[in-house]
C-alpha cells in the first residue's frame, strides 16, 4: 500500500470505471468532488478522504479505506473502499426504478395496439 496515489487510478482499480480514461474523463466533466470541490484525475488520494460522485439522479459517496493502483477482483472491493451514501439517496434509485413498471423482454418487438393503449391508459393516471 503505497502513500498519495492518482484519483483516476484509484477508481479504476476499485472498480468504479470500467477504464481508467473513463474515470479520468468524469474527474474533468467535475463529476468527482472531495470536500464539495472539483478535482483534476492528477489529485493524489489519502487513507480517510470522502469522495462523491455524481452519477444522475444521486451523487454517491464513498470512504476511502486503502489505496491500490492495480486493479482488483470485485470481492476485495469491500477493503478499499465503504459506500457512505445517504439513504435517501438511495431511496431516489429505488423510485426511479419502479417508476420503469412496464418492462418487455428483449427482442419481442414493438407493443401491439391493444398493448399500446393499456401502456397509455396506464400512464395517464
Amino acid at each position: 500500500m503505497t502513500e498519495g496515489i492518482r484519483i483516476d487510478k484509484w477508481l479504476f482499480a476499485v472498480r468504479l470505471y470500467k477504464t481508467r480514461s473513463q474515470a479520468s474523463e468524469e474527474c474533468r466533466k467535475g463529476k468527482a468532488t472531495i470536500g464539495g470541490m472539483n478535482v483534476k484525475p492528477s489529485r493524489e488520494l489519502k487513507i480517510g478522504e470522502i469522495i462523491q460522485l455524481r452519477r444522475p439522479p444521486i451523487t454517491r459517496s464513498y470512504k476511502i479505506l486503502a489505496l491500490t493502483e492495480t486493479r482488483m477482483a470485485a470481492k476485495l472491493v469491500p477493503e478499499f473502499l465503504l459506500e457512505t451514501t445517504p439513504a435517501s439517496e438511495l431511496e431516489i434509485l429505488e423510485v426511479q426504478k419502479k417508476m420503469s413498471v412496464y418492462e418487455r423482454e428483449r427482442g419481442t418487438g414493438r407493443p401491439t395496439k391493444k398493448e399500446r393503449r393499456d401502456l397509455d391508459d396506464f400512464f395517464e393516471v
